[in-house]
């Protein structure tokens, strides 16, 4: 069966365990970063930083609140960044029958980036500038083969990191989701049957950061426009 991760931000502390994590498990270089007036470092993702702890300061109820949104790929259960290289080589990204996990290759140095990041309704694919090769998170999908937690949930000391089989994931989001919104009545999970990394925000997605689900995001791309996307990029194939 395939793999979900919950991730309960109601207990999300931003000690960025998770983040650390993945750069050691992952051998990333650490980024030189300037203070840009928040605690959020670096300020983007990057091809050297494939998962980050946003923040962001709020005021409800007269009151000074942080919001922590540790943002990774979502692995999509229908990924559109694979659909868009799809149409280059279907090879260059992968999609693994046991997990779901949505996982790019090296052939992603001959895909059009542009079209793949713009694909993604979370806009996380991102490029090294020198080898071309797309980046992301992989699920951690050569720990989970080998009967592993993905690094991120290892380390999260507070429960906020989960993750297991589908159902069981979902189970535990939906009983989740009941406690929390006891004391947050408009808690929702995010894009729960459409991801494979489900957040549940005690606050309006939106408050978190304005691409935490996709029907928030505003350059998500319609049907009409991904056909269209196709179209032209078929057209200029057969021109080169």
């Amino acid at each position: 069966m395939a793999k979900k991760f919950f991730v309960d931000l109601t207990r999300c502390t931003a000690c960025r365990g998770c983040q650390v994590a993945c750069k050691q498990w992952k051998k990333l270089p650490a980024e030189k970063t300037v203070n840009i007036g928040s605690h959020q470092n670096p300020a983007d993702l990057s091809y050297e930083t494939i998962r980050l702890v946003r923040f962001k300061e709020i005021v409800h109820d007269g009151k000074l609140d942080w919001l922590f949104f540790p943002e990774q790929c979502r692995h999509c259960v229908v990924p559109p960044c694979k659909g868009m290289g799809d149409l280059d080589d279907p090879t260059a990204i992968l999609q693994d029958p046991e997990t779901g996990a949505v996982v790019y290759t090296d052939k992603t140095r001959m895909l059009d980036f542009s079209g793949v990041r713009s694909a993604c309704p979370y806009d996380i694919p991102r490029q090294d500038p020198e080898t071309k090769r797309i980046h992301k998170c992989d699920m951690c999908i050569d720990r989970v083969h080998n009967g592993m937690k993905p690094a991120c949930v290892h380390t999260c000391p507070t429960g906020t990191m989960n993750f297991g089989e589908e159902d069981e994931m979902m189970s535990l989001a939906e009983a989740r989701l009941k406690e929390v919104q006891q004391k947050y009545p408009k808690a929702i999970l995010g894009d729960p049957h459409d991801v494979r990394v489900v957040y549940l925000f005690h606050f309006d997605p939106m408050e978190f950061f304005e691409r935490a689900v996709s029907e928030l995001t505003p350059h998500l791309m319609t049907r009409k426009q991904m056909f269209a996307r196709i179209m032209g990029h078929d057209r200029n194939k057969n021109r080169a």
